[in-house]
């Protein structure tokens, strides 16, 4: 069922949204936290790819390949293409950017899965892969029956929306993580940087919010929106 707003709009906002939240992620990694490495002495540089990768990647490309279904008017074989390739790079993306954790940890003599972050980042990331695997082998190739993709259709939705919440959910919980534990070692409560962290997980949030939004609002009229194999 589909609110009466016209999609276009809706994912219009979206995007502003996710280019402040990319400029937002980058200002405070490269301007605040001293830039991005995969190899340093300096080991803070290789986590802060962490919340670039996990930002940009896995909510940005994921919530634009969410959206590409109603915001784009093109033919259903296209969007699909774009929703399954956008999915698959901010899967790529989210793996990278925990795997950068884990390497941070590793090399900083920090244990691993110790906070709720992590383990819904695992949580997150694994159930991503299963939503991309399933929506692969049913409705892109080999393809099921025309019964089995109608019946698996609103799952799909459903399980792929509950999903993307549950990684804006995280993504909040990460930027208040990383934040207090800077409190903590002397950031100051009410700097600059601290109201970037804060204002960067507001706009995250929002962005998400609309993603939801745009599928829940009218897309082009000639679309049926049905999934069917290439």
């Amino acid at each position: 069922m589909a609110i009466g707003v016209k999609a276009l709009p809706i994912t219009f906002v979206a995007h502003a949204l996710a280019i402040v939240a990319a400029i937002m992620v980058l200002v405070w990694c490269l301007g605040f936290r001293g830039g991005l490495a995969w190899e340093d002495t300096n080991k803070n540089l290789i986590f802060n790819l962490h919340p670039v990768l996990m930002l940009i990647g896995l909510i940005i490309i994921g919530g634009e390949a969410i959206m590409s279904y109603k915001g784009l008017n093109l033919r259903k074989e296209v969007k699909k293409v774009i929703h399954l390739v956008l999915h698959a790079i901010a899967l790529i993306l989210g793996i990278i950017g925990i795997y950068a954790a884990f390497k941070y940890h590793n090399e900083s003599a920090i244990v691993n899965l110790y906070s709720l972050h992590s383990w819904l980042g695992i949580a997150v990331i694994s159930l991503y892969g299963i939503q991309w695997l399933y929506g692969f082998v049913i409705f892109f190739y080999p393809g099921g029956s025309t019964g089995l993709r109608s019946e698996s259709l609103p799952w799909h939705v459903l399980f792929g929306l509950f999903v993307y919440i549950l990684a804006v959910a995280n993504a909040a919980i990460g930027f208040l993580e990383k934040l207090t534990f800077l409190e903590n070692s002397g950031l100051a409560k009410y700097g600059s940087e601290a109201l970037l962290v804060n204002f960067t997980a507001v706009i995250t949030i929002l962005y998400g919010a609309f993603v939801i939004f745009s599928v829940a609002s009218q897309g082009p009229a000639e679309d049926d929106y049905n999934y069917s194999a290439i």
